[in-house]
């Protein structure tokens, strides 16, 4: 009979260890990801600052043409009935040339801005599953903690409790990958 009354506990225990250490493993998967997703967010921060750079640039450049086109157009008001066929001929060519450039970097820019607005999503979605895990996380170890504690003090409540914040850990993986 003894050994009957002191085996039901140690199985018992067992149990609290088996679903201790699934707990541990998917707190390392969740970790992972979380990780995953928190580098892709910083890696897309950086594009996304040299791509809004490179549309400063593009847009001080296309400023250059617009003052150049400008001034042409101003000189050829200001002198151009002075101006012989082929000075004439060759301004109309700047100009015409510059208003095909303020052209060319508008697409550009256009096309610059279509990407980081991209990648701005793809930071935006990354940094809110990261955020996800990281509170999946917090429920997985604090589940595992008190699993240990019932190891300690012999009160099941307690394991049912971190089961139940465990599962708690898994909707929030869940929410995070978008399948709840």
């Amino acid at each position: 009979m003894a050994d009957a009354t002191a085996s039901k506990p140690e199985t018992w225990t067992r149990w609290v260890a088996l679903s201790m250490a699934i707990m541990a493993v998917m707190a390392g998967v969740i970790t992972l990801y979380m990780g995953k997703f928190s580098g892709k967010a910083v890696m897309l921060q950086g594009k996304i600052t040299n791509q809004w750079g490179y549309y400063q640039a593009k847009s001080i450049k296309q400023h250059t043409y617009e003052m150049q086109r400008q001034q042409l157009e101003l000189a050829t008001l200001e002198r151009g009935a002075t101006w012989t066929e082929e000075i004439r001929s060759n301004y109309t060519a700047a100009v015409a040339y510059s208003k095909k450039m303020l052209g060319k970097y508008e697409k550009e820019k256009d096309e610059i801005k279509a990407d980081g607005e991209k990648m701005e999503k793809q930071r935006d979605d990354a940094q809110a599953r990261g955020g996800k895990l990281s509170l999946s996380l917090i429920f997985a170890q604090i589940a595992i903690m008190l699993s240990s504690v019932t190891l300690i003090t012999k009160k099941k409540p307690l394991w049912f409790c971190g089961m139940a914040l465990m599962l708690v850990s898994l909707w929030y993986v869940g929410v995070a990958f978008g399948v709840l």
